[in-house]
C-alpha cells in the first residue's frame, strides 16, 4: 500500500491542475464563437441538454448566476428556438425549461469542434503520453464525482 501524499504535494498538484484546466478550457472555448451563441448561453444549454428539463431556479443554481440573469439567458434562447418552457407534469404551477432538438444539435456540434481542436493538439503526443493522460482523465473524473 502506498503512503499518503504530503499536504504540500497535494496543494502543488491541485494548483497545477487548476491552472492547466483553466488554460485548457480557454483554449478549446475559442471554437465556441463558431456556433454564434455566447458562452453563458452554451453553458445553460449544456445543463439542459445533458441534465434534462429544470426550473429557472435550478438552472440559475447550476450556472451559479442570479435569477434575473438566467431569465435573460432563457428568454434569448427561447427567441432562438433553442429552449421551450413547459408545465411540470406533477405540479402545473411549476414551469420547467427544456432544450429543443435543435439545441441538442447546436450543443453537440460545439462540443465536437472543441473535442476536435483538443484531439489535434493531442495527436502530437506519443502513445505512452496519451495513455498517461487517459489514466489522469479517469482520476480527474473520480475526483469530481
Amino acid at each position: 500500500m502506498s503512503e499518503r501524499a504530503t499536504h504540500e504535494t497535494v496543494e502543488r498538484v491541485a494548483d497545477r491542475l487548476h491552472s492547466a484546466s483553466i488554460h485548457l478550457l480557454r483554449r478549446v472555448r475559442r471554437r465556441d464563437d463558431e456556433s454564434g451563441i455566447t458562452a453563458p448561453h452554451l453553458s445553460a444549454l449544456s445543463v439542459l441538454v445533458f441534465g434534462g428539463p429544470c426550473t429557472l431556479g435550478e438552472l440559475a443554481e447550476a450556472e451559479q448566476v442570479q435569477p434575473p440573469s438566467i431569465t435573460r439567458i432563457v428568454r434569448n434562447l427561447e427567441a432562438q428556438g433553442l429552449v421551450e418552457r413547459e408545465a411540470d407534469a406533477r405540479d402545473g404551477r411549476v414551469v420547467r425549461v427544456r432544450a429543443t432538438d435543435r439545441a441538442s444539435g447546436v450543443l453537440l456540434e460545439a462540443r465536437g469542434r472543441r473535442v476536435a481542436d483538443l484531439a489535434d493538439r493531442l495527436s502530437e503526443l506519443g502513445d505512452a503520453e496519451l495513455e498517461t493522460l487517459e489514466r489522469a482523465a479517469a482520476l480527474i473524473e473520480r475526483v469530481v464525482r
